[in-house]
């Protein structure tokens, strides 16, 4: 742990983002060069209805399109700041309860199809359908209707008006093309050809998937919103975080996000690379199973009891533990949210850290040590469980032996299970896991705690809801919050909610960390979105005079 500490004093030059590297045209005429990514592991999907992890919005956000985009300023309430992409332009009904959006006509089809306002209609139908499975269902449910008045015209209709209608509409959905995936639904989504080769309409191309390897896009030159300024980008994947750091260092990759404070030092020492720290929308967690995993009919039998889960809450010093994990680049985490949002009260209460508490709180409850063997039980069984965590994360790794090691001191049991990412990852949607480290990349607007902690999210099979937390209550200020017509109500209903959730406790919030990037000298980049650092790729360049061997490689068609 002291040589986490010892990252503070390392002298690494964090720059600031935002510089422009030129115009349009300046682009076009010296685009070329390829940009590396190292990233955990293989996205789950290329489908955006079925894609949650980050690999898989990456690719998603550079090879698909929405109606509009968000803009720097992650404004959420209105439509101030979007930009338009396959939506030229949008009209508001006089009573707001409809918004027409008018596309591109020149927007077409990587395959050369033109887009039209049906696209946008099957695009609604199939996120929406409950055959699809979308954890982003609920994310829409605020739409009633999709029409297409013209073939370049897709009107949405709202069942009631909410600051939230233009976010609703354009941020959820990456429009998707209906003549590719027309007849095919349900299951048959998730092994379709278009899961694994996606026809987009982004500034990027699918080339080519090789599982475990790489996933290589190429610029799409002749794109209705100009060629972008690099000519390929590749994701390499490591599951393993040492290996994709490696990979970095060793100069086969270009960009590493995610950097811990326990590799700063060793960054810092290759001049060939900086480091760029970034605002986080990211927080994670120790989540409780609060289902029993092999008969989900049931509660799980720790997990289940609220006041069981507060005195695991209360028995960790969750301070130290993001101290050393993350060192002085990341904040204790204050709930299922981040303080980013302006929606986010600060002083949210937490149940403090208390072992004493926590001990009286399980003698209570009927959990001691009858034997002596320093766990507690209760009729014969035993105050343990597993902690699954991905062995893609540093950070992660060590909170979980941290909180082993506290969590023993009160008398209980937990086995560490370090799983791969993509196992990882099957367990925590398959709910077949006790408690697991997880973490949550968050949208611009709060509106997605719906989906991740709701019970739309708990009972829908494919939700994103892994730890089945219900609790009507904070559904109800939820939904308050997200039709809101006042910032103070809105922030009022969202503290409600995140109150009631810290008080039932369905995890324990850990570190709100900063996001660290590391990337190669060459690279110019014009600004990492907190909520989407890849947002802004196609408007990256290398200079010509700064670009090495594989900057030179032809683009695969």
């Amino acid at each position: 742990m002291s040589a986490m500490r010892q990252a503070l004093a390392i002298p690494v030059l964090l720059f600031a983002v935002g510089a422009c590297s030129g115009n349009s045209r300046d682009r076009a005429d010296n685009a070329g060069g390829t940009l590396v990514i190292s990233v955990g592991g293989d996205p789950e999907s290329l489908l955006p209805p079925l894609s949650s992890t980050v690999p898989s919005k990456i690719i998603g956000d550079l090879v698909y399109d929405r109606l509009a985009e968000i803009g720097d300023s992650m404004n959420t309430v209105g439509d101030a700041g979007f930009r338009p992409r396959l939506a030229k332009s949008w009209t508001w009904a006089n009573d707001s309860m409809s918004i027409a959006f008018h596309l591109d006509s020149s927007a077409r089809w990587h395959d050369g199809v033109p887009v039209r306002s049906g696209d946008v209609r099957f695009t609604y139908h199939l996120y929406s359908d409950s055959t699809t499975g979308s954890p982003f269902a609920a994310s829409i449910a605020s739409i009633d209707s999709v029409t297409t008045p013209d073939s370049v015209t897709a009107a949405f209709w709202f069942h009631a008006r909410s600051p939230m209608q233009f976010y609703d509409a354009v941020n959820t959905m990456s429009i998707l093309p209906a003549h590719a995936l027309e007849g095919v639904r349900g299951t048959a989504l998730r092994t379709s050809a278009i899961a694994r080769a996606p026809i987009g309409t982004g500034r990027f191309r699918f080339v080519r998937w090789s599982a475990g390897q790489s996933i290589q896009l190429a610029a799409d030159t002749t794109n209705y919103r100009g060629r972008p300024g690099l000519d390929r980008v590749i994701m390499t994947i490591a599951p393993d975080f040492n290996a994709a750091l490696t990979r970095v260092l060793g100069g086969e990759a270009d960009m590493l996000e995610q950097v811990p404070a326990t590799s700063l030092a060793e960054l810092a020492r290759d001049t060939s690379l900086r480091a760029e720290l970034t605002p986080g929308l990211d927080y994670n967690f120790i989540q409780f199973n609060l289902r029993d995993p092999k008969r989900r009919s049931r509660p799980h039998s720790l997990f289940g009891d609220r006041e069981l889960r507060r005195a695991l809450t209360r028995a960790l010093d969750r301070r130290r533990i993001v101290q050393n994990a993350y060192d002085s680049l990341a904040s204790v985490a204050i709930g299922p949210t981040v303080r980013a949002y302006p929606t986010t009260d600060t002083t949210l209460r937490q149940l403090p850290f208390s072992p004493d508490a926590a001990r009286k709180t399980l003698d209570s409850l009927g959990w001691k040590d009858s034997d002596g063997d320093g766990v507690r039980d209760r009729s014969g069984t035993k105050l343990k469980f597993n902690l699954a965590v991905p062995g893609s994360s540093k950070a992660r790794n060590t909170m979980a032996v941290l909180a082993q090691e506290q969590l023993r001191q009160i008398g209980v049991k937990v086995n560490i299970e370090q799983l791969d990412f993509a196992a990882f990852i099957d367990r925590e949607t398959r709910r077949d896991f006790d408690a697991v480290v997880g973490g949550w990349h968050v949208e611009a607007s709060p509106g997605g705690i719906r989906q991740t902690w709701g019970t739309p999210g708990s009972r829908a099979t494919s939700g994103s809801n892994y730890g089945s937390y219900e609790n009507p209550a904070f559904d109800a200020q939820v939904d308050s919050a997200l039709s809101a017509g006042s910032f103070g109500s809105r922030r009022a209903h969202f503290t409600s909610a995140y109150q009631a959730i810290i008080d039932d406790a369905p995890a324990i919030w850990l570190a709100e960390p900063k996001r660290i990037v590391a990337v190669h000298k060459r690279i110019v980049m014009t600004g990492l979105r907190p909520d989407a650092w890849w947002a802004n790729i196609a408007e990256w360049t290398i200079p010509a005079d700064k670009r090495i061997a594989r900057d030179h490689a032809a683009p695969a068609r």
